[in-house]
């Protein structure tokens, strides 16, 4: 990866679990082999083990957390993926109501899973989601409704003119919905909580154990340097950093990378003013920036290149520049880290599970398309249920067809640049710029 964005995190800084796995160098007979050590990978193995199936092998090339689930926003927000709308053609009007009451449970089940196994996590309630213009405040208008349909016991506003000071402290919004049933969290610490979760309910994980090969037939064969893993099933959760291993689904995805920074710690008085509700937010263009404050009093900002692809050569800088345009008032606040990563987009920017065609023991996850903290969690629910014993669910989100991305390796910079462009200007139809 670019030494430019494979930096130290915030969260690598920050985490509070000093856990460590072995490499692997035996010859294993599971249940289950899971490749990827992110969210995808150890939420489906501890959806999986609390249903009893417990005998599951996790192979991980670097560490846990070292892709998206280390290097992201710590979003806890609502929905499960871009537009709804792009994939009710495939599911039906009745499908699509199903997703969206599906997309809406994953801050209840990371609330639940921290409570249950007392994962020492910072999680904090309260998210803002910001709009710019009257185009956006009826689309936020529209989203109220909803919110409140699905989550009528949540504290869910919309704030518009000065009043929306008393959500974000920035004179650049002109309406902001509050939804408290959202949030933040430090998403390694949430990983590295739910890895033991799960190894105390018999899981087997290993670091630094790199898939060379993979053999498919009724029993599945993964091959390291040093050891091996047969299994009855198999799932591939390594999302943007397959690296070509797994053609069939490699060819159904697409990288675009976000970057993000990490300020000084504030005063108290700063973060009130940053942030009344010590929340997360992002606005609702099709391009976001995103952000939150940390109990640590700083303050995380990320964001995209918003037409043509590229990663800055100076990511401090970069980002301080798109911070300072929020929040002008910061000009004199030091940036201690920046850092990046790359974001595994679907063609629908709806996540991806199903089962590889010929090989129906063979599962994969990918395409979070950005969203990944609190969808990842939904998504491998429903993933783990289609692994064991099958669920309406999974046939509803496995039935989404999951278009190939031709050129992807050779012309990325040039596909990824155009569907940001064409994203930005539909955004205009859509009540999202």
């Amino acid at each position: 990866m670019n030494n430019n964005i494979d930096s130290l995190t915030y969260y690598a800084t920050t985490k509070k679990y000093d856990l460590r796995f072995p490499i692997l160098k035996e010859d294993l007979d599971v249940d289950v082999v899971i490749i990827g050590g992110g969210f995808s990978g150890i939420n489906t193995a501890l959806e999986l083990a609390e249903k009893g199936i417990t005998n599951i092998a996790i192979l991980e090339g670097r560490h846990l957390g070292y892709g998206g689930t280390g290097r992201n926003g710590g979003q806890v927000m609502a929905g499960i993926g871009h537009d709804l709308e792009v994939i009710k053609r495939h599911v039906g009007e009745k499908g699509l109501e199903t997703i969206f009451k599906i997309s809406n449970l994953g801050a209840g089940i990371i609330r639940d899973r921290i409570e249950k196994y007392n994962i020492d996590a910072d999680l904090c309630r309260g998210y803002g989601y910001l709009g710019f213009n009257q185009r956006q405040e009826k689309t936020l208008r529209g989203w109220l409704k909803d919110f409140q349909a699905v989550s009528p016991d949540e504290e869910i506003e919309l704030y518009t003119g000065s009043d929306v000071k008393k959500v974000v402290g920035s004179d650049v919004y002109t309406c902001a919905l509050k939804h408290m049933g959202g949030g933040h969290v430090h998403s390694l610490n949430l990983l590295l909580g739910e890895a033991k979760a799960a190894t105390g309910l018999g899981v087997k994980i290993f670091e630094n154990s790199q898939v060379l090969n993979v053999e498919y037939g009724s029993r599945v064969t993964v091959r390291t340097s040093m050891g091996s893993v047969r299994a009855n099933k198999m799932l591939w959760a390594c999302n943007g950093f397959l690296n070509g291993l797994e053609p069939y689904i490699y060819k159904k995805t697409i990288n675009t990378y976000a970057f993000q920074l990490m300020t000084e710690e504030l005063s108290d008085d700063l973060i009130e003013k940053i942030s009344p509700i010590r929340g997360a937010y992002s606005d609702i263009r099709p391009v976001i920036d995103y952000y939150r404050v940390t109990n640590e009093n700083r303050l995380l900002f990320g964001s995209t290149t918003p037409f043509i692809e590229h990663i800055p050569s100076d990511l401090k800088a970069w980002n301080r520049h798109l911070m300072l345009k929020v929040f002008p008032y910061l000009k004199d606040v030091k940036i201690e880290l920046a850092w990046g990563g790359p974001l595994c987009c679907s063609a629908n920017l709806f996540p991806q599970i199903g089962s590889l065609p010929q090989h129906n023991n063979v599962f994969y996850v990918q395409g979070y398309s950005g969203f990944g903290v609190t969808p990842s969690h939904i998504v491998c629910k429903v993933l783990a249920e289609g692994i064991s014993e099958g669920s309406e669910r999974y046939d509803l989100m496995s039935s989404i067809p999951h278009a190939n991305i031709i050129g992807k390796d050779t012309l990325r910079h040039l596909m990824v640049s155009a569907g940001k462009i064409w994203h930005q200007t539909s955004g205009y139809w859509k009540g999202r710029r």
